[in-house]
């Protein structure tokens, strides 16, 4: 059964359509990976699964409930949990007080009922050792395992990851890669928008290719990177 669904999602910014009649199914627990040159609308993509961005037209479908038009609390709270391509800690608290505002907030249950499973989520993700350091004073690496435990603090089915392995060292991103499959191992279904290529396809079963907003090709990753129009539009090889 898919658990997420977009049926002709279009959006556009005057002359410029960053979704053009974009249609796919997540099924439950899968990992897809969604790839496409600069401004091929991956990241407006994103926002519109998460309720950041309103769709000029089609359908989202969450666990088979039309999430179109609902705010990015009520879709957080029902189980989609995002990552930002940035990570922006609250650079005042420490990672385990961030860990507790995501989960407190997108569950809306009391500090006391989620403490103990966001110090699960420190093991799961490496950050046990820095509970009580400042987010403001991690190293990139650790910044972006915060903004994965965050969204997993909120306890998501469906889990965006936007860019996670960008700017990482070789040892950093496999460190990261290993993370992402066991939370997919577990059941999570995870959309994950990559650059790193060998990094995500390590991971996804699948891969989505974006181009000016238009889907040019979803498949298995070996398929999908041997296509022509792939080649060409992504990799910039004249084919």
């Amino acid at each position: 059964m898919a658990i997420l669904a977009l049926k002709d999602v279009s959006k556009s910014f005057g002359a410029l359509k960053v979704a053009d009649s974009v249609s796919f199914a997540l099924e439950e627990g899968e990992a897809l990976g969604i790839i496409g040159p600069n401004g091929a609308g991956k990241s407006s993509l994103f926002n519109m699964i998460a309720g950041n961005l309103r769709v000029d037209s089609g359908r989202i479908l969450y666990g088979g409930a039309d999430v179109t038009r609902q705010p990015p609390m009520a879709r957080c709270l029902a189980g989609i949990g995002r990552t930002f391509q940035i990570p922006q800690p609250f650079q005042h608290l420490t990672v385990f007080e961030n860990l507790l505002v995501a989960a407190a907030y997108g569950s809306r249950k009391t500090e006391k009922e989620v403490s103990e499973r966001c110090a699960n989520i420190l093991v799961r993700t490496g950050l046990i050792s820095r509970a009580n350091q400042l987010g403001g004073s991690l190293a990139l690496l650790e910044r972006k395992r915060l903004e994965l435990a965050r969204a997993l603090a909120t306890d998501p089915k469906v889990l965006l990851l936007d860019e996670i392995a960008g700017g990482l060292t070789e040892g950093e991103c496999g460190e990261l890669v290993e993370t992402i499959r066991s939370i997919s191992a577990a059941g999570t279904a995870i959309v994950w928008v990559e650059h790193v290529l060998h990094a995500l396809t390590s991971v996804v079963s699948r891969l989505l290719v974006l181009n000016f907003g238009k889907v040019i090709g979803i498949g298995q990753p070996a398929e999908i990177m041997e296509s022509k129009a792939v080649r060409q539009v992504y990799l910039g090889i004249d084919v």
